[in-house]
């Protein structure tokens, strides 16, 4: 499989994820029916979340991440999987909230994205189920500890 990753830097947060680990963390989220994957991975601080969560959810607060799943018309053949939005001072301070180190935290936020990117969701107790398996395995396979246990 081949990734062609856009990372988007708005984000006034000093201590983001290096390239290389932002890249790792979506790879490993990839599944293999994918030959070649294009994705853009854009970091904001709250301002822009918050407006992008209003907009497209009708929740008027930042969030973690937000996933937008590209659908091209059947016409267009595409590689372009979609766009994470992922708001830096709120995985920060969640991962402080919650007692994880912040490098797992974001490694969990973006394996959760590109998952949602691929159809996977939450919306009911089974699809929450079986994607919470699914992160905690390729969590687990990168050394990082289950976010959902304690």
């Amino acid at each position: 499989m081949t990734l062609q990753l856009e990372i988007q830097r708005e984000s006034r947060s000093a201590d983001l994820p290096a390239d290389d680990k932002l890249r790792e963390w979506t790879e490993a989220a990839l599944n293999s029916r994918h030959q070649q994957v294009e994705l853009v991975i854009r970091i904001v601080d709250e301002d822009e979340s918050r407006d992008l969560n209003r907009e497209y959810r009708g929740k008027a607060r930042p969030t973690n991440v937000l996933s937008f799943p590209f659908e091209a018309p059947q016409v267009l053949e595409s590689d372009l999987l979609g766009d994470l939005v992922i708001c830096a001072p709120v995985v920060v301070a969640e991962a402080s909230a919650q007692k994880k180190s912040v490098e797992a935290h974001w490694a969990h936020m973006v394996i959760h994205g590109a998952l949602h990117l691929q159809g996977h969701d939450h919306q009911n107790e089974k699809e929450a189920d079986e994607m919470e398996c699914l992160e905690v395995e390729i969590l687990s396979r990168l050394c990082f500890p289950d976010p959902y246990s304690g």
